[in-house]
């Protein structure tokens, strides 16, 4: 009789982490270079008298862990790795804007005596620069617009820092009572409030951008309230020439940090680390299919 196939595992294709309690996916991560399932075990061993070798040895607890190296940040992960809300936008054809919100005093921001309100104006929305940005305060009636980061600052009309204040050119504005004053350069509009302008000097209030966009996310790490999801884990390997494929299905896992690697001129590439957790239901901690299809 001839010997039959073995099975070998070769590359990985896909993890899904799954919803425990609704079995639904939260994704699928393709963008992967590893997924590796360590089963480790400790041997309790019985010495006695002058052998030199045991007498008896036994298993002790198994630590199941698994590790993934992603390659992509899809919002799920942020989910169940850091307990983070994550909230996704479709497409913004029009840009956004958010509200100006004072960071020292109270005098820039005022329905009255400051800057009512800030805006995207629609005409000019192609200079809109996504960033966090900053006015200040020059005189009683004029503010100064700083950037914090001049990574988009050439989309549309080109802006650039004045100095290393981080001050943008062409955006130095007079704040006029109820009259909307234009800062072309990146796309906004500010409001004077309804009374005489009076602001103090160095007085700062920020807001953010987004430009127009495909989709955009927003994720906030580390509330007091965050909890960290247990979920299952369905790992694929690469589909053989043969046709074999190989599935491994982590029932109850739960996740820990996820770092984000910025280096130079480099991908991010995070490992995850995750422990695979008895499933009391389904009696078991994982199944592992494998088959060689006709």
């Amino acid at each position: 009789m001839a010997l039959s196939d073995p099975r070998i595992v070769y590359g990985i294709h896909s993890i899904t982490p799954r919803n425990r309690t609704t079995g639904l996916p939260y994704g699928i991560l393709k963008v992967i270079g590893s997924a590796n399932l360590s089963l480790n075990s400790d041997i309790e061993q019985l010495y006695a008298g002058s052998n030199k070798f045991a007498w008896a040895a036994e298993n002790k607890t198994v630590a199941s862990e698994l590790t993934a190296k992603v390659k992509a940040y899809p919002g799920f992960l942020f989910e169940l790795f850091l307990g983070a809300t994550v909230t996704d936008a479709g497409a913004d054809a029009a840009g956004t804007v958010s509200a100006l919100t004072n960071k020292k005093g109270t005098s820039l921001q005022s329905a009255t005596t400051g800057i009512s309100a800030i805006a995207v104006k629609a005409a000019q929305k192609a200079n809109l620069k996504f960033g966090k940005y900053l006015l200040k305060v020059l005189t009683s009636t004029t503010v100064g617009l700083f950037a914090l980061s001049d990574i988009d600052s050439k989309r549309g009309t080109d802006i650039e820092f004045t100095n290393d204040t981080l001050l943008v050119t062409l955006t130095i504005a007079t704040i006029t009572t109820g009259g909307t004053i234009a800062m072309d350069a990146v796309g906004l509009e500010l409001t004077g409030g309804s009374g005489a302008i009076a602001m103090v000097v160095d007085d700062t209030a920020s807001f953010e951008v987004l430009p127009p966009s495909s989709k955009s996310s927003n994720i906030v790490v580390g509330g007091s309230a965050d909890t960290f999801p247990a979920f299952s884990a369905l790992l694929l390997a690469q589909k053989r020439a043969t046709g074999e494929m190989f599935e491994i299905d982590a029932h109850n896992c739960v996740g820990g940090g996820l770092p984000i690697n910025l280096e130079e001129t480099a991908f991010s590439q995070p490992e995850l680390k995750m422990t695979c957790l008895y499933d009391s239901a389904l009696d078991r901690v994982f199944t592992i299919r494998s088959i060689f299809p006709t």
